[in-house]
């Protein structure tokens, strides 16, 4: 054995020296495991453009894999290729990559929304309250810090969202009483944490080394801390973790059926809703796509697609008198 690092060891190496994230990291490692596999076993520096179309091949056409599930791979494996082989491969970047369908995406109506709304309570209403009244996304609402939600000033800063970056959104007004509550018991807990010999949150970066005390510090704790302690699988550090994910599609799931909506509506429906209901009320393009964080503003146009005037104002000819009612109602 000459102590060389294993080729996924290497993986997770790079990956985290770039700062990815652990689902990141999850997800190039299982998708550079299975291209290994499926060549049966043979090392990826001994294969080349052949090898990753018949991967991607295989992907579309025996696993019917969505779009977005095979560019994940793609990127995987450029990722394996470029930063850890270290081989400059020309072809690769030439892969086609498969094209995601446009797709308008599912907005509840008002009354839709308040109805599901009220089917949600606790910290999963609240979550829920701040997708649809913040227009966060599930994941920047679940790891949102203390300190970075200001009542004074009703903002919500969102630290590192999609593409690394972050954004100023407001603060709705009707959570402010029940986010507050919600951080006084939050607070108890975390006293109670510190007590214990714990207290410690996770913070990216090496935030950890430059500021040693501040995984301890109140506003750095999570406005949504999980339930029990964990182990992190990276560290093997025994902390309190941000709010499963999981546990509010579960609720969420559960509260549309109760709500009586027939749509396919995750979480992130709400996202959409916010952003609809926001131009549906006269709000302009440009503070909407600032609210939501999107670098260009044709990602943002896409609501004016499903607004209730259909984003053109058009009145149907079937609608231009009463005759042509007159007429359907007779056949």
């Amino acid at each position: 054995m000459d102590g060389k690092p294993k080729l996924l060891d290497r993986l997770r190496e790079q990956i985290r020296l770039r700062h990815y994230s652990i689902r990141t990291e999850a997800a190039y490692v299982h998708w550079a495991g299975a291209f290994i596999r499926f060549h049966r076993m043979r090392h990826p520096q001994e294969m080349g453009a052949a090898e990753v179309e018949q991967f991607l091949s295989h992907l579309a056409v025996d696993r019917h894999v969505s779009a977005s599930t095979q560019n994940q791979a793609l990127a995987a494996l450029l990722f394996l290729y470029k930063q850890v082989l270290g081989v400059q491969l020309p072809w690769l970047d030439d892969v086609v990559r498969a094209k995601r369908p446009d797709r308008l995406p599912v907005v509840l109506s008002v009354d839709e929304t308040r109805r599901l709304l009220a089917c949600l309570d606790g910290e999963v209403g609240l979550v829920a309250g701040l997708l649809y009244g913040a227009g966060l996304r599930l994941l920047e609402a679940v790891r949102l810090r203390v300190k970075d939600v200001d009542f004074a000033r009703r903002e919500i800063v969102v630290r590192d969202g999609k593409g690394m970056k972050d954004r100023v959104t407001l603060l709705p007004d009707a959570l402010v009483s029940r986010l507050q509550l919600h951080l006084e018991q939050v607070r108890a807990g975390h006293c109670t944490d510190l007590a214990e010999g714990y207290g410690e949150v996770y913070l990216p970066f090496a935030l950890a080394r430059k500021y040693p005390n501040a995984p301890r510090e109140w506003g750095w704790q999570y406005v949504f801390p999980a339930a029990r302690l964990s182990i992190d699988p990276r560290s093997g550090v025994r902390r309190r973790h941000h709010l499963d994910e999981k546990r509010v599609q579960r609720a969420f799931k559960k509260a549309v059926r109760e709500a009586g909506i027939d749509k396919p509506a995750p979480p992130h429906t709400l996202r959409h809703c916010f952003a609809t209901h926001l131009l549906e009320s006269g709000q302009d393009i440009r503070t909407v796509q600032e609210l939501l964080g999107h670098t260009n503003v044709k990602t943002t146009m896409i609501y004016t697609h499903v607004l209730n005037r259909s984003g053109y104002g058009v009145l149907s000819p079937l609608d231009r008198g009463e005759e042509w009612s007159a007429c359907i109602r007779g056949r």
